[in-house]
């Protein structure tokens, strides 16, 4: 018997204030200051439920995911980014929910259920927390359980260079070009066991890195 949620095929309308933070705010300092640009957007299923898989290298890196693979994304960040003045605020109006690192968060994962029934794409940053290289170092197996448990496919995008604009250390960003490039998506594991758990999250890694290692490309 298949224990994956009903899955939803229409397209979610995001929220007025979605629509106001990515299009007045998000949409500026991505494309302006930090000369933003996305390649793979041909990748990005339209509709349906996404798990979106993604390296972590900055602050920034919750804002922009949200708003720039043309659909909205719901997705899991650190709860200690929700105590950031203004920028918890954003993430959350950019549908970021919870996740208390370290604990088994069962409310999260209800909640991300909840998005892919309802047909969203729900974003999870592999590591967990931010990585000071921007590379997918040691993942964990969030984005292939919440694969499994829905049937929903995983779409690899590597976030470029938003560790060099605004690293762990820095407290004024450097406007250097930020670049999403987007993988094609993969299906999810066959099972919830660890072993292909374990087998589709070494699979994203090495998906989201070889994009990495291409560097920024002109659009």
């Amino acid at each position: 018997m298949s224990n994956s949620v009903q899955i939803i095929s229409t397209k979610p309308s995001p929220s007025l204030t979605y629509r106001l933070v990515s299009g007045l705010l998000v949409f500026p300092i991505f494309r302006g200051l930090f000369r933003g640009s996305t390649q793979g957007n041909e990748n990005v299923p339209k509709q349906g439920a996404l798990v979106v898989a993604a390296n972590h290298g900055s602050h920034l890196d919750p804002p922009i995911l949200g708003h720039a693979l043309g659909r909205p994304v719901a997705f899991m960040a650190k709860a200690e980014l929700f105590d950031v003045p203004l920028l918890g605020r954003l993430i959350r109006a950019l549908g970021a929910y919870p996740v208390r690192r370290g604990a088994s968060d069962r409310e999260a994962i209800r909640t991300a259920t909840a998005t892919l029934e309802a047909g969203w794409a729900t974003g999870v940053f592999l590591d967990g927390t931010r990585q000071a290289n921007g590379r997918v170092n040691a993942p964990l197996p969030g984005a292939a359980l919440l694969a499994a448990r829905s049937g929903a496919p995983l779409l690899p995008v590597a976030i470029l260079n938003s560790h060099r604009a605004l690293g762990s250390r820095q407290f004024w960003p450097r406007l250097v070009p930020i670049q999403l490039r987007i993988g094609t998506p993969i299906p999810p594991p066959v099972s919830r066991r660890r072993a292909d758990l374990d087998a589709t999250t070494a699979l994203l890694q090495e998906r989201i890195n070889a994009l990495l290692d291409q560097g920024l490309q002109h659009p």
